[in-house]
């Protein structure tokens, strides 16, 4: 394989890189990289990035792939580079902050032997909640903005106040990888191999991506945000169907007024809230203790669980839970997974018939897995939700007890080795993991599942 040098020493581009699993070096391109634009923004990040590999290929000998990058940012009438300054930095920040605007990269691969080039672009719009002059800088003294374009970074602490992205995540960070293994791949490289070798197997008709707030992740999903409300929607009036919301004034309120306070702060604000308290048919023998979440924003608890609330602490635990389900989009996700197993099946078949029961199998154990990490990302969220709407954190633990004390006392159940859910203790563990920051005797106890004979 050719060598390849990425022509910057931007510490951003050198992590996104690594994604590639590509082994490269560094060579910091001596370029003058031109600020004015003539014939648009995308024209001016690809000369730029050829300008930089051009540069570095120039001083290259023996083969090798130069890659070359420039990313600036643009509101639409004018052009945000780095800050020369503390001063400059904050004016650009407020402007960015007064509207969405665009972060533009272009990416130039040269071949250092044959000259044979490669030119692209990428483009994402990024949108901002303001911050007063304390806050940015409070960020500024966190964060220095003076290597960044556009003064941000979206991958550390700039995150918390960037909501929402449409386009490639990493393209914000500085290199759109995406974009950058399709062309690596026109010069034989192929990074991603199995990126490549399954997308004709799943499909690409509707797909998106989209940089999730929530996870931290750049996101592919068949679902836009309006299909998923639209989802939501259906199933919430089949939930209607057969449960009846309850009709206490008092109760439906006090969820209400949690479920605000809680979606004010969970960062995802392009979908409306809807908690309901719902009442268990007549014919049920036992009460339903449980809380479901919809895609869309809809959230069910049940009366059965209520009446095991305390205070609005546990209450907020349930709600900030159920709510994280929503803003990670696990649902989603799941609903796109069986389609994704349905899809590599139907491939085995084609190919073997006995290899398609290996790969159901497979799916269905990263089925299992993937359901525990929903659990615990949930709860994960969820204590961030509940302290940043004002709820003390520790409501996560005693609520997580209630419903540990409310198992035992069910009838037993077999220990399944395929389970879809992590055990109730060890979720009680990974939350006081969390708020204690370190992992205490108790909470060893729990994640083994051992007996729990010491007390604090």
């Amino acid at each position: 394989m050719k060598k390849i040098i990425l022509a910057s020493a931007s510490p951003q581009r050198k992590k996104l890189m690594r994604l590639l699993h590509l082994p490269f070096t560094v060579c910091r391109s001596k370029a003058e990289e031109l600020t004015r634009i003539k014939n648009g923004v995308a024209a001016l990040v690809k000369t730029n990035a050829l300008l930089k590999a051009r540069d570095v290929a120039s001083r290259t000998k023996g083969e090798a792939l130069v890659i070359g990058a420039d990313t600036v940012v643009y509101t639409g009438e004018k052009l945000i580079l780095k800050p020369v300054d503390l001063h400059e930095a904050k004016a650009n920040l407020k402007l960015l902050m007064s509207r969405p605007h665009w972060v533009y990269t272009g990416v130039a691969v040269i071949d250092a032997v044959t000259g044979e080039q490669l030119v692209e672009h990428e483009r994402t719009r990024v949108f901002m909640n303001p911050l007063d002059d304390e806050g940015i800088d409070r960020y500024h003294r966190a964060v220095s903005p003076l290597d960044k374009a556009g003064g941000f970074d979206i991958e550390g602490r700039g995150a918390l106040f960037i909501p929402r992205i449409e386009g490639c995540y990493s393209n914000v960070v500085g290199l759109p990888v995406s974009r950058l293994a399709r062309m690596l791949a026109h010069f034989g490289v192929r990074a991603l191999m199995l990126v490549f070798l399954f997308a004709p197997v799943i499909g690409c008709s509707g797909l998106s991506t989209n940089f999730n707030t929530a996870t931290g992740s750049q996101e592919t999903t068949m679902y836009s945000t309006d299909r998923e409300q639209e989802l939501g929607a259906s199933v919430a009036r089949d939930v209607e169907k057969h449960y009846m919301t309850l009709d206490d004034v008092e109760l439906t309120a006090r969820v209400e007024r949690i479920m605000e306070r809680i979606a004010a702060v969970c960062g995802r604000n392009d979908i409306v809230y809807v908690a309901r308290v719902v009442q268990e048919r007549k014919d049920q023998d036992e009460p339903l203790v449980n809380a479901i979440s919809l895609p869309g924003g809809y959230i069910y608890i049940f009366k059965g669980l209520l009446d095991l609330v305390h205070d609005d602490n546990q209450l907020a635990a349930v709600i900030a839970h159920e709510t994280a389900h929503i803003t990670a989009r696990h649902s989603v996700k799941r609903l796109q997974a069986s389609y994704g197993s349905l899809a590599a099946v139907l491939a085995g078949l084609q190919i073997d018939p006995r290899l398609a029961v290996g790969i159901n199998t497979a799916a269905n154990a990263m089925f299992f897995e993937y359901s525990q990490e929903d659990e615990i990302e949930a709860d994960t969220l969820g204590l961030r939700y509940m302290s940043a709407a004002g709820y003390d954190p520790a409501g996560m633990i005693a609520m997580l007890e209630i419903l540990q004390d409310y198992d035992r006392r069910q009838p037993p159940r077999p220990r399944s080795q395929g389970r879809t859910h992590p055990y109730i203790h060890q979720r009680i563990a990974s939350v006081g993991r969390q708020i204690n920051g370190d992992l205490t005797f108790r909470d060893y106890i729990r994640l083994t599942g051992e007996r729990e004979d010491y007390k604090k």
